[in-house]
């Protein structure tokens, strides 16, 4: 029998190496034997709000053109796996597997490729556990919120060599693709600020205490939950609204600024900061939360062998009051780039009276709007999609091309440095730096 013909099942079939829910897989892996029209069998691992009301949709916008189908779903607690079961029967037609873990779903056989969105903490290693089994993965963020389980999941991947979309969908947004073309053109001229910030005004924010109420400890996995966070006692709060507990998430760093200081790192190709320091605090939603609902972080980045280069990024974030909003101004000497209004303009930029007074040229960039900048090839599949949509099709398609995706494992890994160094900082006061050859947090 030739190797095409061999049953995929015998190539995705794995063993559960430890408790820990790690699997190995067979040596010949599922992309060297489908063929193009072969179906991609997807499963969902954590149905959570993020997966049925984005990426699931997503993801149904382009499965039967790519010819890919969601076949099964994972989740720990059978009340959301119900819920998924009856989503996706409802969105499809189609009855969809239930597995109770990630240990029954990659051991079934039954998946090539996996969509993760459970809680913060675990999609790294979530990662790890699809990457072994075989799977190509799209995994929510943050990425990891420590350089343990960031760094396990980098060497998965360069082992497995998998295909790998991390959700953080500016990078396959169409106005984010020009703005990064602009800035790598040299046409803005060298960044010399960056402010970022993301305010809202909503008391219920990562609250759920209707779900809360209906949650008990039969109906889920709460060791597997924790996985390889120190174990504590039934907390049907930090099952539900974990973003507000660390070691479960970071709150603010996690959910809203890696999402932003991975444009920096995309924008620059710098891989993290050189430095951060952070304040702030619980100053108004004093619910039992761990997690602040303020905070100001200050990021230095440059070259690290050369500090006279570099810029400043002042990320802020408060939960207490929404005006601001969520913005990202980019500044250069010639102006701004603002991908709230998706413009370039001259604000700011060097006037003539000031460049007089120092015998030097004025600097105004024009006025231009993103969106007009100029065609962008790698761009052209997005123009009528949302940034999500586009981000799961951009996964799909590099699936079936073996390419790299537009948030690839590298994306994950950095934004995942920045977010530890933020959490040093905030947990401890300190300035945090980086160490290149130890790949280590470094308090200061």
């Amino acid at each position: 029998m030739s190797e095409k013909n061999i049953s995929r099942r015998k190539f995705t079939k794995t063993i559960m190496k430890t408790m820990g829910g790690i699997y190995t897989m067979s040596a010949i892996s599922y992309n060297q034997i489908l063929g193009a029209n072969d179906r991609i069998r997807v499963g969902i691992v954590g149905f959570s709000d993020r997966a049925r009301n984005s990426l699931i949709p997503a993801f149904l916008k382009y499965s039967k053109k790519l010819n890919f189908e969601i076949v099964a779903v994972s989740d720990i607690w059978n009340y959301r796996r119900e819920k998924g079961i009856a989503f996706l029967k409802e969105h499809t037609g189609k009855q969809v597997a239930a597995m109770r873990n990630n240990e029954e779903l990659y051991s079934s056989g039954k998946v090539d490729a996996v969509i993760i969105s459970t809680p913060d903490f675990q999609h790294a290693l979530h990662c790890v556990q699809a990457l072994n089994a075989g799977c190509d993965v799209y995994v929510e963020k943050p990425f990891a919120n420590t350089m343990d389980d960031a760094k396990l999941a980098l060497k998965t991947a360069k082992k497995t060599k998998k295909i790998i979309q991390i959700g953080t969908q500016r990078r396959s947004a169409l106005n984010y693709i020009r703005a990064n073309e602009f800035i790598k053109s040299g046409r803005f001229g060298d960044i010399v600020s960056v402010e970022m910030t993301w305010n809202v005004n909503q008391p219920g924010r990562w609250r759920r205490p209707q779900l809360v109420a209906i949650l008990q400890e039969k109906d889920v996995d709460w060791k597997r939950f924790l996985m390889n966070r120190p174990f504590e006692p039934w907390n049907p709060r930090k099952y539900i609204e974990y973003r507000l507990f660390w070691p479960y998430s970071s709150g603010i760093p996690g959910q809203w600024m890696v999402h932003q200081i991975d444009t920096v790192h995309w924008f620059t190709d710098l891989p993290h900061p050189r430095s951060v320091v952070a304040n702030g605090g619980i100053y108004l939603w004093k619910d039992g939360r761990k997690n602040w609902d303020t905070l100001t972080a200050v990021f230095d980045y440059g070259p690290i062998d050369d500090p006279t280069k570099g810029f400043q990024v002042v990320y802020s974030s408060r939960q207490t009051n929404s005006a601001g909003g969520v913005k990202e101004l980019y500044f250069s000497n010639g102006g701004t780039l603002n991908l709230a209004t998706n413009k370039i303009t001259p604000e700011g930029g060097l006037s003539l009276k000031n460049a007089r007074v120092m015998g030097m040229k004025e600097n105004k960039l024009p006025v231009m709007d993103i969106a007009k900048i100029g065609v962008v090839e790698t761009a052209a599949n997005t123009g009528t999609d949302d940034a999500t949509t586009a981000h799961i099709r951009n996964w799909m398609e590099c699936i079936r091309s073996r390419k790299r995706t537009n948030a690839d494992i590298y994306a994950g890994y950095n934004h995942s440095i920045a977010l530890c160094m933020t959490i040093a900082a905030v947990h401890t006061g300190k300035r945090i730096t980086f160490d290149d050859k130890k790949q280590e947090v470094v308090i200061s």
